[in-house]
């Protein structure tokens, strides 16, 4: 692989360089290249491309995002690829993924961890280069022991502290979450990049803010409440912050949330319980999530900014709510897919 491979992208005429360590599309956002995209870990397919000269290594033919017919027309993930010399793509490409904040590499310290729930925690890192990022984005994180990098959500806003919370909820069998929770010590080091992703909070919307989480999608919704809070977002808007649990003992967020300025008045915590047993421990909204927002919301669901994070069948069932079930206009609705 040449440290001087040019990538160009014939679909909208951009050219840029490739670095040793990146993938095609790290390189392109890196350059300010908007080359479509959402999770960056060969999940989503949002990043595909076909290569028109030249040869790439595939870091992960197995990817979930690429489907066999995807294979077949000769398409490729350009989160998953590097270049063997120049090459030239057809790759789609929008103003809204040029990034706002160029990704750069970096190293970070473990400073603190602290749980948030029984399967949920706080890991936050002390980085050599800063904390500039977007409400919402995320960062990959290179681990030890760990084959490639993985994705994980701010819950924390851009600081001069140099500092990056991540919430991360345990995976079974995950080698990510393993090495987090079982093998990382304070004051160890990991390799940052970031920060990546779409579904940043819009500061410009006048219009009342509506987050969704589940899981481990609590920390970049905070991330968007907190960074609303800082922007003096909420003096005439109202944010509602919906939590969906499988169980009583997986409700959190609302202690993250008590300490800004206007919680329980401008701002409303609403947990839902999916599954709240027979013994009692669980007194509030019960179901689905989605299903509980469009009761609670006082308005037609156009009317408000949407932000989400969570399982895929629950972002699955929130997007055809917003844009089949209430024609909620594409713009107005802010996610990245992971799975």
């Amino acid at each position: 692989m040449s440290d001087q491979a040019r990538i160009t992208n014939q679909k909208d005429g951009t050219t840029f360089a490739h670095a040793p360590g990146d993938s095609v599309l790290r390189a392109a956002l890196r350059a300010g290249v908007g080359l479509s995209y959402e999770c960056n870990s060969g999940g989503c397919g949002g990043c595909k491309f076909e290569l028109i000269e030249g040869e790439v290594e595939n870091l992960w033919p197995e990817a979930p995002g690429l489907t066999e017919r995807d294979k077949r027309r000769g398409r490729h993930l350009a989160c998953q690829c590097v270049p063997r010399g120049d090459i030239t793509i057809s790759a789609p490409s929008a103003a809204e993924y040029a990034p706002r904040r160029p990704p750069q590499r970096q190293s970070a310290r473990l400073a603190l961890v602290r749980d948030i729930t029984h399967d949920i925690r706080e890991f936050r890192f002390v980085a050599t280069a800063g904390a500039d990022f977007l409400p919402g984005q995320y960062a990959m994180l290179d681990l030890p022991g760990v084959t490639g990098s993985r994705a994980y959500s701010l819950a924390n806003t851009p600081n001069a502290e140099r500092e990056w919370h991540f919430q991360i909820r345990r995976v079974p069998h995950g080698l990510g979450t393993h090495a987090l929770f079982d093998r990382l010590a304070r004051g160890d080091e990991i390799g940052l990049d970031g920060p990546y992703g779409v579904a940043y909070l819009r500061t410009d919307s006048p219009r009342d803010i509506v987050c969704v989480a589940g899981g481990s999608g609590l920390a970049p919704m905070v991330s968007i409440a907190r960074g609303a809070v800082e922007a003096g977002m909420l003096g005439e808007r109202t944010l509602y912050f919906f939590y969906g649990a499988r169980t009583a003992r997986d409700v959190c967020g609302e202690d993250l949330l008590s300490s800004l300025a206007g919680f329980g008045d401008r701002i409303r915590f609403i947990p839902v319980v999916s599954l709240p047993g027979d013994d009692g421990q669980w007194s509030g909204a019960t179901g689905y999530v989605h299903d509980h927002l469009e009761r609670v919301l006082p308005e037609g669901l156009s009317n408000y900014e949407f932000y989400f994070a969570g399982p895929p069948p629950m972002t699955q069932a929130l997007q055809e709510l917003l844009m089949v079930g209430h024609k909620v206009p594409f713009g107005q609705i802010h996610f990245d897919r992971f799975f």
